[in-house]
């Protein structure tokens, strides 16, 4: 747990974050020259969704626990041109056992534009070997 103030913030369903970023370098791809420009690729922004959901919730856990993804159920519904600004949100949904993490992520535009929807999940693990 974390103390922020008087208040101690708990890995509970309900908590949240966002992450602006622009479309720009290890986020990019041209599909092998087809496009003739580049996008924000559909790995880059699954990419953005499990930072924020793992960055999300790792102030919150225990000393020596971290998180690792296992699941992604995303759909890239829309493009981002290179030097596009985005926002990624991510928002903790369920807490299983207290070490199954289940989030709604998205990624959408400065404009707007919703460019991909989805549910991410973590797991809590030992961060030691």
């Amino acid at each position: 747990m974390q103390a922020v103030g008087s208040a101690v913030m708990r890995l509970e369903p309900g908590i949240e974050s966002s992450v602006e970023f622009v479309v720009e370098g290890r986020l990019l791809t041209d599909v092998g020259g087809t496009l003739g420009f580049s996008v924000l690729s559909t790995p880059g922004m699954i990419s953005m969704m499990e930072g924020c959901s793992a960055m999300l919730v790792h102030p919150l856990l225990d000393d020596g626990k971290a998180t690792v993804g296992f699941e992604v159920c995303i759909k890239h519904v829309a493009g981002a041109a290179e030097g596009t600004r985005c926002t990624v949100r991510s928002r903790l949904l369920e807490v299983i056992e207290e070490r199954k993490l289940r989030f709604e992520v998205g990624v959408t535009a400065d404009d707007g534009r919703t460019i991909g929807v989805g549910t991410h999940e973590r797991r809590v693990i030992s961060s030691g070997l």
